[in-house]
């Protein structure tokens, strides 16, 4: 897990190496053990590292195969490295190195672009073909790891976050784009691939390359598709259920194998995360850490989850780590978890996140966590309502999830930022283009393929990457999630949601975890919009710095203010916080 960047100049002149290294400071935290650098002409590379797998400077980067003439910087893991390893060598390929980067290399020289249907795990890396003079960006299947650019008639950069782009260059355009900030306000605070906030800035889609040329052309192809056809064999209720433990098993072991350092697990004591304590703990992982966090209870909620937590530690006997938040810790460093966001985020546990990885950092370099089973296997409140809904079209999906309709868009921003009901329509698309058996098959699949990528798994990999920390997600391993596409909702819905999860889990996890109901994670002092945390965000749209951006209709902002607990989405979130989240992003990224 690392940071990456680079340059590639249109114009033929030679890419700016303090350009570069401005980008590899905003990149440090996320590879804090070493850096490097490659120039050759039009182009720069940059790379920050977090040593995880070889560990020897033979596996640093930039990495040159000078006989084939390329240059690789890569960010994630590649679960199966050593086989394509051993392919490899059969096919003449000498290493130097013991470590995943050197395969990527060798697999481009073998297959150039086609060697991503052969990479199995979670990676963003960028390749310059010097005999081509040409650039190619990719991304994984569910876009787990991040990359940003920014494009240009005379120049393309590139970065793991914006942080890097945005100082890289002060000509970016840092204006709000309209289509993604409806995105934004709609799919609470997802805005998928390519946009972002920011006009001048883009991303790379997930399960898609981009080869950029010298020229300035650039070529894009999706290289992957999530299909949610049932399978030609039929399957009991325990087929499946044998079917998802293998493979939810194999998925938790590789992600513990491929490392040269020990790897935690983030406890949250749900039954996701307990899964994979249990699935270590059947595989023999020895010593294992696990690590929890929660917060000082309200009147209204208690403020952690350790009872459960602490069961699953004792049944598998676990070296486990609680950490307990006061709450006068939790707005002052509210900010400091906002400044590694790489784009706005609105889920409150951000600063859990960030808290627990800078404890937990300080333990391991690598941890497991639960993200991506309630998308997987159906596990939200919402997934049943549209399932059994007779509404038709995209609204079927709107109803239940949208934060707000397109009439309350237009009224909560400024006249400057209207547009069409562009979100309506991107769902429809993004919908249709699923092959699936029933409407849920197509919600799941867009919500694992699109929406999740901007929403937990980005938030997941920026607050733990703010201390180094790598995380791992079984659940989005690609081979679990096609065949949980193929399920029919009877194997995901009952129960609460995740059924087939519930079934495995019975006589295998404590049962005072199997059997609780569905949980989000507890943060009493920001759920409750009031006291310090309302005078908290009254100070940042209040600001010079707001009034002089003006994004927000003022008499909407006023009507939320008059009672904010009145205005929560359909997912229950405050529309308040929305406002203010966004505000502040901006305010510490682009004013």
């Amino acid at each position: 897990m690392c940071g990456i960047c680079g340059e590639l100049r249109f114009d033929q002149t030679g890419s700016d190496q303090a350009r570069i290294e401005r980008m590899k400071n905003k990149l440090e935290q996320r590879g804090p053990d070493s850096e490097g650098s490659y120039f050759n002409g039009v182009v720069g590379l940059g790379h920050r590292r977090l040593a995880i797998i070889d560990l020897s400077n033979k596996a640093s980067q930039p990495m040159l195969d000078e006989n084939a003439g390329i240059a690789l910087v890569f960010n994630g893991t590649i679960y199966n490295y050593p086989e394509l390893r051993e392919e490899l060598q059969a096919r003449g390929h000498e290493f130097k190195s013991t470590g995943d980067t050197e395969v990527i290399l060798r697999a481009f020289a073998e297959w150039g672009a086609d060697c991503l249907q052969r990479l199995h795990g979670m990676f963003a890396f960028a390749v310059w073909d010097a005999n081509k003079k040409e650039l190619l960006l990719a991304r994984d299947r569910v876009g787990i790891k991040p990359l940003y650019f920014s494009q240009t008639g005379q120049r393309l950069l590139f970065a793991s976050n914006t942080q890097a782009l945005i100082h890289a260059d002060d000509g970016i355009d840092k204006n709000i784009d309209a289509a993604a900030l409806h995105n934004l306000f709609t799919l609470h605070a997802v805005v998928p691939a390519p946009r972002t906030i920011l006009k001048g800035i883009r991303k790379v889609k997930p399960a898609h390359y981009m080869v950029f040329k010298d020229d300035g052309s650039v070529t894009e192809k999706r290289y992957w598709t999530l299909s949610a056809k049932r399978p030609d064999k039929q399957m009991s209720e325990q087929d499946w259920v044998d079917a998802i433990r293998a493979s939810l098993k194999k998925s938790v072991e590789r992600r513990v194998k491929i490392a040269d350092v020990p790897v935690g697990v983030l406890l949250s004591g749900g039954i996701d995360s307990s899964l994979l304590v249990g699935l270590l703990a059947e595989a023999g992982a020895k010593d294992l850490k696990t690590f929890s966090v929660g917060f000082e209870d309200q009147p209204e909620e208690k403020g952690n989850e350790f009872e459960y937590s602490d069961a699953v530690a004792r049944h598998f006997n676990t070296e486990h780590h609680r950490f307990l938040v006061p709450n006068n810790q939790v707005l002052p460093r509210l900010p400091e978890a906002f400044a590694h966001m790489a784009e706005p985020m609105f889920g409150q546990d951000a600063v859990a996140f960030y808290l627990l990885s800078e404890v937990v950092s300080k333990e391991v370099k690598v941890v497991q966590s639960g993200q991506g089973a309630d998308e997987v296997f159906g596990g939200y409140f919402w997934y049943p309502r549209m399932h059994h809904s007779i509404t038709q079209g995209v609204r079927r999906f709107s109803e239940h999830y949208f934060d707000r309709d397109h009439d309350e868009y237009l009224e909560t921003v400024d006249s400057r930022f209207h547009c069409e009901d562009v979100t309506s329509k991107m769902m429809a698309e993004l919908l249709d283009e699923v092959e699936a058996d029933e409407y849920l098959d197509r919600v799941l699949a867009v919500d694992v393929t699109t929406l999740i990528v901007d929403d937990p798994v980005k938030r997941v990999d920026n607050m733990t990457m703010a201390w180094g920390l790598e995380a791992r997600v079984p659940f989005l391993d690609q081979e679990l999630i096609e065949l949980a596409a193929t399920m029919p909702p009877e194997m995901k819905l009952p129960n609460g949601g995740k059924h087939v999860l519930k079934e495995m889990s019975h006589g295998f996890l404590p049962d005072s975890v199997v059997n609780r109901s569905k949980a989000y994670f507890p943060m009493p002092a920001l759920k409750y919009v009031r006291g310090e945390f309302l005078e908290f965000m009254k100070e940042i749209l209040f600001c010079d710095a707001a009034r002089k951006r003006g994004l927000f209709n003022p008499a909407y902002v006023e009507k939320l203010l008059k009672n904010p607990d009145d205005y929560l989405t359909r997912l229950q979130g405050s529309k308040l916080w929305h406002l203010a989240a966004l505000e502040l992003w901006l305010q510490q990224n682009i004013d």
